[in-house]
């Protein structure tokens, strides 16, 4: 039986994890792919009363920084990043290119997975006002890999290591003269699933689908989706133990 991997290992790779994914879901918010901002702005050019209806139509999207999202709850608001983490991580899977040269030598359901839970527990932390990175580390070791973990504030070495690794998960998303594009978000995705690569052992405790999913999974030519129906599932339970957490604190 292999020995288990120390608190202090996983906490090594959850601290630069946690600091890059604010970027990336800065990125999930505001990436725009369809350039919808930039036409709103450019159709005010002497049609005014269309510029307006096309604001009045953003506002009213379920979207980070908009009325309609001021106006929700935290549970709404938390069911927007389950759909937006896995949209966007299926997106990355579907559309070649998007992974960059990950795709062809990583296991893509595991990486995938693995980013999206990530990101999706410090979104939701996040909407019940916990930033506090000790807590964020706790919260991912607890629902990600069944662990209690004992954090301890960083020491100064430890600090600046993690902002390296966290600059290099993060890449360019951090550059506030260069808006988020979804290639960009994409590749900082896949290394954010990269980096959790290196506890690869511990993984296998993530929230997952059911027997039903794995089987699927085991299937020629619809594995593919089996494993995303797996991690698609995995994704909501991993929400939902998120908040009964974040609740009871």
């Amino acid at each position: 039986m292999a020995e288990a991997i120390p608190d202090s290992a996983i906490v090594a790779v959850l601290r630069p994890f946690v600091r890059a994914t604010r970027p990336v879901l800065t990125g999930l918010r505001e990436s725009d792919p369809f350039d919808l901002r930039a036409r709103v702005l450019s159709s005010d050019n002497g049609e005014r009363g269309l510029g307006e209806k096309l604001l009045d139509m953003v506002a009213a999207v379920e979207v980070p920084g908009t009325a309609a999202w001021a106006a929700m709850g935290v549970p709404a608001r938390s069911r927007w990043w389950v759909h937006r983490v896995g949209r966007f991580t299926t997106l990355v899977a579907a559309v070649p290119g998007l992974g960059g040269a990950w795709l062809s030598r990583l296991p893509l359901s595991k990486v995938l997975g693995a980013a999206g839970q990530g990101l999706l527990l410090v979104a939701i932390a996040g909407e019940h006002g916990v930033h506090d990175e000790e807590e964020l580390v706790k919260l991912l070791g607890g629902v990600m890999f069944q662990r209690d973990l004992t954090v301890r504030p960083p020491s100064t070495a430890d600090d600046v290591a993690a902002d390296a690794r966290a600059a290099e998960l993060t890449g360019d998303l951090d550059d506030p003269g260069r808006p988020p594009t979804v290639r960009r978000v994409a590749n900082a995705v896949w290394r954010l699933g990269r980096a959790l690569l290196a506890v690869e052992d511990e993984l296998d405790k993530r929230p997952h689908g059911n027997f039903l999913h794995e089987g699927l999974g085991m299937l020629p030519v619809v594995g593919a989706v089996g494993k995303y129906l797996g991690e698609w599932s995995g994704l909501k339970r991993a929400a939902r133990e998120a908040e009964k957490r974040l609740q009871s604190r």
